[in-house]
């Protein structure tokens, strides 16, 4: 833990560096080692860095797109430059192992450049009103814009990855952004915040906010606020066709088990073919069995902690649940403090709770089916990964899983879109009826 020295870390009002009224000890959750210090806000100081994202709302909007993008992927670059420091923030906070670290500021970094190349495209949509006779000489201009500043609480898991997207989707927009990370871990955000100082944005266009608690903010009708999704019940389907079942079982193993399981995009119901289900079950356990757990400043570990102890015994109670129902664990439940060795179980029925349930911690369930018809009802939910080169099946998947994302090939997972979907939940819709000849 000597790469992390313990000192205090100033808030963000309104894109200037202040102590708080209070200081918050952040504990790394492999062994509660305090790594960092940081300022507390006051409500004084929370009102400020509302009222100046209020106040510098109309300006931001009316700086030129070619400015904000060159900020985003100058802040882009910024963290690229810095991926190892960012990494062990992240290391430090969240107890994510380094190798995954660096995978999440590279992952940021992408948002920012994402967000940059919104920007540029955000010019809306021209629509014909000339399909009725009242709309005859009128056009429609279609743009999505926002209403208010954009308040983002993150999340223990992957902070800096939301903290990016939001940030990256808010600026595009042209709206001031009010990051407020989880008082566990601020560290992330926070040397984001100070990255975001360089960017030549008009004052008030960000403030980074460690609070403990973000209720009273998040109910403030002068913020459009957003939340961190909650972990997911993703699934895995892997059809009989697929060539290479190590492939799979590795790729299934590892987004089971990243970020501790915790990731919105985290695999927990693996659907595999009676054909390959012996020689499949058997490389997944292995897989999962590879995935090494301990001190995530290990560069071999891949699993790190649950953010406390208690998050784990949490774990442990949910598995005992899960056996209760009839579930069978191949591999997995040991746990030493925080840690948790990932979990997989077989012969738990689709039909059970825990199937359909976001574990608390790295834990995959597999269950075999002898259609695909089968295996997409089992898979059914808000996104999936599909193993197979049959497009047939590939396009019945997407019809039948009723996701919002699937993916042939590969696991469900980040993918840049996230930025596009992220300008959805911070905008609404606004038509401009215009005189205009038909065309």
């Amino acid at each position: 833990m000597d790469a992390i020295t313990p000192q205090p870390r100033a808030a963000w009002i309104a894109g200037r560096a202040e102590q708080g009224e209070g200081t918050l000890a952040v504990g790394h959750p492999y062994d509660g080692t305090e790594v960092a210090t940081v300022a507390v806000p006051g409500p004084e100081q929370v009102e400020r860095a509302v009222t100046a994202a209020g106040a510098a709302f109309a300006e931001l909007r009316g700086t030129p797109a070619h400015v904000r993008a060159a900020a985003l992927r100058g802040v882009a670059d910024e963290l690229t430059a810095r991926t190892e420091e960012f990494a062990e923030l992240l290391t430090a906070e969240c107890g994510t192992p380094l190798r995954w670290a660096e995978a999440e500021v590279g992952e940021a970094a992408s948002a920012l450049r994402a967000g940059a190349a919104t920007t540029l495209r955000l010019a809306g949509e021209l629509q014909r009103l000339d399909s009725d006779a009242a709309g005859e000489g009128r056009l429609a201009v279609v743009r999505r814009v926002p209403g208010r500043p954009v308040l983002a609480a993150l999340d223990v898991h992957g902070p800096l990855g939301l903290a990016a997207r939001y940030t990256a989707a808010a600026l595009a927009v042209g709206a001031p952004v009010v990051l407020a990370p989880a008082a566990r871990a601020p560290l992330s955000a926070l040397a984001l915040g100070e990255v975001l100082t360089g960017a030549g944005l008009p004052a008030g266009s960000f403030s980074v906010l460690p609070l403990a608690g973000t209720e009273t903010l998040a109910a403030d009708a002068r913020l459009t606020a957003v939340h961190p999704p909650c972990p997911g019940t993703a699934a895995a389907v892997v059809l009989a066709d697929w060539p290479d079942l190590g492939e799979a079982a590795a790729r299934i193993a590892v987004a089971g088990t990243r970020q501790a399981g915790q990731a919105p995009e985290s695999v927990r119901r693996v659907v595999v073919d009676a054909a390959v289900a012996d020689e499949f079950v058997g490389r997944l356990t292995d897989a999962v069995r590879g995935q090494r757990t301990g001190d995530p400043y290990d560069t071999e570990v891949s699993v790190g902690p649950l953010p406390d102890e208690p998050a784990a015994q949490r774990l442990e109670a949910w598995l005992d649940e899960a056996t209760a129902a009839g579930a069978k664990v191949l591999t997995g439940g040991a746990r030493r403090g925080a840690s948790v060795e990932p979990v997989l179980l077989t012969e738990l029925s689709p039909d059970a709770a825990a199937w359909r349930a976001a574990a608390p911690g790295p834990a995959l369930a597999v269950a075999v089916m002898d259609s695909p018809e089968q295996a997409f009802a089992a898979a059914a939910g808000p996104s999936a990964g599909v193993f197979t080169r049959d497009v047939e099946h590939a396009l019945r998947a997407s019809a039948a899983l009723g996701a919002s994302s699937v993916v042939v090939g590969d696991v469900p997972g980040y993918h840049p879109g996230s930025v596009r979907a992220a300008v959805g939940e911070i905008t609404a819709e606004q038509v401009t009826v215009v005189p205009g000849p038909a065309w």
